[in-house]
């Protein structure tokens, strides 16, 4: 498939890419009523990027028949207003179905999520990205790398092979090794997505993003928008005063290892009243005496 055909897709990615969350009901199930309404909400804010079982959404709390269910709903809410990137992984055959349920549902894109097993040879991620790519050709794969040891030329390599892959979440906090990946790599050859959201979006565009990932979209999809207007037109320090903005609410989701990177979103949605604030396990809801500080932040913030 000529890249040509990817031309929408790739604009996808240089983009706000939401990763929204999956709220559950009291019974402990997906709250697919609650999960709709917080997608209408992105939507109706101005975000055209979604991508269902991300992190954010609690990818690897969910069974495989929750990720069907959160695909289908978010495919079926985003309709013709937004490009959907649906995240897969775990093992090689349950990637490559889910990705094919994302491309039998419509969707154009999917997200590999970076490999988890203890053992991850740079050859051995190829092979299992270029089975994932291969299988659905018609499909826009973009690696989810968090992998610092990874040369550029090994991403350089499953792209000779598989030219669907066309674009990259980079989440490695390091902005020079961001700027040699993507150059090794082919800074041109692919959509730079930089995955660790507002906080290194700005370092990273410099050094050639053109998109950045979100958790805290779910909350203020204006505050994000706000941040991608001033980098497109090469503004930082106005890209910086929202770095500012939502730098303490990073903060507490980065801390302890980002043990609270779902917490504080879905903190910040109960306090507005949008979803409840339950996560699973190994991720636990805030104590009291933290719950106040991110209300605060939320409630501060332009919708």
């Amino acid at each position: 498939m000529s890249s040509v055909r990817f031309e929408s897709r790739r604009a996808a990615l240089a983009d706000v890419v939401a990763i929204p969350v999956t709220p559950f009901a009291a019974d402990g199930s997906v709250d697919t009523g609650a999960h709709r309404a917080l997608l209408r909400r992105l939507l109706d804010g101005g975000i055209t990027t979604l991508t269902p079982n991300g992190n954010t959404g609690e990818f690897y709390a969910l069974t495989p028949e929750e990720r069907r269910q959160v695909t289908e709903s978010t495919v079926d809410e985003a309709g013709g207003r937004a490009a959907v990137l649906v995240g897969v992984g775990h093992d090689l055959p349950t990637a490559v179905a889910s990705a094919r349920h994302a491309r039998d549902l419509g969707a154009g894109m999917v997200m590999v999520h970076q490999p988890v097993h203890p053992y991850v040879s740079a050859a051995g991620w190829v092979d299992y990205h270029r089975a994932i790519a291969e299988s659905v050709p018609e499909l826009g794969v973009v690696p989810y790398l968090r992998d610092a040891q990874l040369p550029g030329a090994r991403l350089a390599e499953l792209a000779d092979h598989c030219p669907n892959v066309i674009g990259v979440k980079y989440a490695v906090p390091d902005t020079v090794r961001f700027a040699a990946f993507a150059r090794d790599a082919g800074l041109d050859r692919f959509v730079w997505v930089a995955g660790l959201a507002e906080p290194y979006a700005p370092s990273y565009f410099s050094a050639g993003a053109t998109g950045f990932t979100s958790g805290l979209v779910n909350v203020a999809p204006a505050v994000s928008l706000n941040m991608i207007e001033a980098l497109r037109s090469g503004d930082y320090p106005a890209a910086m005063k929202v770095w500012e903005q939502i730098r303490r609410f990073e903060e507490l989701r980065a801390a302890h290892g980002s043990a609270n990177n779902v917490t504080v979103v879905k903190e910040a949605l109960a306090s507005l009243g949008l979803c409840r604030r339950d996560v699973r396990p190994p991720s636990r809801t805030l104590p009291e005496d933290e719950r106040a500080e991110v209300a605060a932040i939320a409630t501060g913030w332009p919708i």
